[in-house]
């Protein structure tokens, strides 16, 4: 993959995002379906669809690789996006593919992984983690993003 910039903080990671699924050409009603570990990912996954909240999208959270226990990621006026809900998973138009899939005590496998995506050939390939995670655990050899998004969490400095 080619290095295109390099941004700072949340708007960094979400900004470039926003942007990828603005101009993809999505028809309207799109989903776009984001797989990633329970409680660690949640968080970033209702960034990640708050950013894209403006537009004409279905955004749907995927535990793990469980389409059979997907959420459906919807507005909650004044508090956020939130996840709740059972939508049909079919025919995704984009895959996000978040990073704690990848840390070394989750039960993913890239290659499980990889295989979810074969099933969506159509679907654009996104990913999204912390630290280099992909890199580190080897998913950049056997998966080819349209857009990785690769974010640092350095320093984290703790006061009191």
């Amino acid at each position: 993959m080619e290095k295109i910039e390099t941004l700072s903080g949340v708007p960094g990671m979400l900004r470039p995002f926003k942007q990828y699924l603005a101009s993809a050409g999505l028809p309207e009603g799109a989903r776009v379906m984001y797989c990633g570990v329970p409680g660690t990912c949640t968080p970033f996954i209702e960034l990640l669809a708050f950013a894209v909240r403006d537009l004409p999208f279905e955004n749907v959270f995927v535990p793990y690789l469980d389409e059979g226990k997907a959420g459906e990621i919807h507005a909650v006026p004044g508090m956020g996006m939130q996840i709740g809900g059972s939508p049909a998973v079919h025919d995704p138009a984009v895959i996000v593919m978040m990073g704690g899939l990848a840390m070394p005590n989750t039960t993913v496998e890239v290659q499980d992984a990889a295989a979810l995506l074969a099933r969506y050939p159509q679907a654009k390939k996104v990913g999204v983690c912390f630290m280099n995670m992909f890199e580190k655990a080897g998913w950049l050899d056997q998966i080819a993003f349209d857009l990785l998004i690769d974010a640092t969490l350095d320093p984290v400095t703790i006061y009191r």
